[in-house]
């Protein structure tokens, strides 16, 4: 059964959405994939130089993408032609993206990880800056924040079971 275009979907009858992958534009795409890589344990899956139509339009310029498969999420890591690379600093871009951790032990070990590959000096970061401390919040919900080698932030969390509720 369909229902007519004019009418709105009935409460509980939304299609069901899931995550299939983050795109993350880069200047740089051998160190951003590289990093992406060490940083989330991650392997390259495929990379494309030819792309469709639809592809060409949205993303004017494209001129390779990369999928890293890691941490249970798919990356698209790609690059555009110089009059293109970098956003317009009017486009609006996510505020961060938010990675879970299994437990308090894994999220030191992202923190970690994060640190060492910046003092590896392997890899050049757009904000140099270091992962804020991991703080606590009143439910115990812990976390962190850190910019990947673009500037992009991502947050890495552990929310304990007594907190998944609220």
């Amino acid at each position: 059964m369909s229902l007519p275009v004019d009418e709105p979907t009935p409460p509980g009858r939304a299609p069901q959405a899931a995550l299939h992958h983050l795109a993350v534009e880069t200047a740089d795409l051998d160190n951003c994939v590289a990093w992406y890589t060490e940083f989330f344990a991650g392997t390259v899956t495929w990379t494309l130089d030819t792309f469709s139509d639809l592809t060409r339009d949205r993303l004017p310029g494209i001129t390779r993408l990369t999928e890293v498969v890691a941490a249970g999420t798919r990356f698209h890591v790609f690059s555009r032609s110089a009059p293109y690379a970098r956003p317009h600093p009017d486009t609006v871009q996510f505020q961060h993206v938010c990675m879970t951790a299994a437990d308090a032990e894994e999220l030191r070990q992202w923190r970690d990880r994060w640190q060492r590959l910046f003092a590896s000096g392997r890899y050049a970061f757009a904000r140099p800056e270091p992962p804020t401390e991991i703080v606590v919040d009143c439910d115990g919900v812990s976390s962190f924040y850190a910019y990947d080698v673009n500037g992009l932030e991502y947050e890495f969390t552990h929310v304990p079971a007594e907190a998944e509720g609220r």
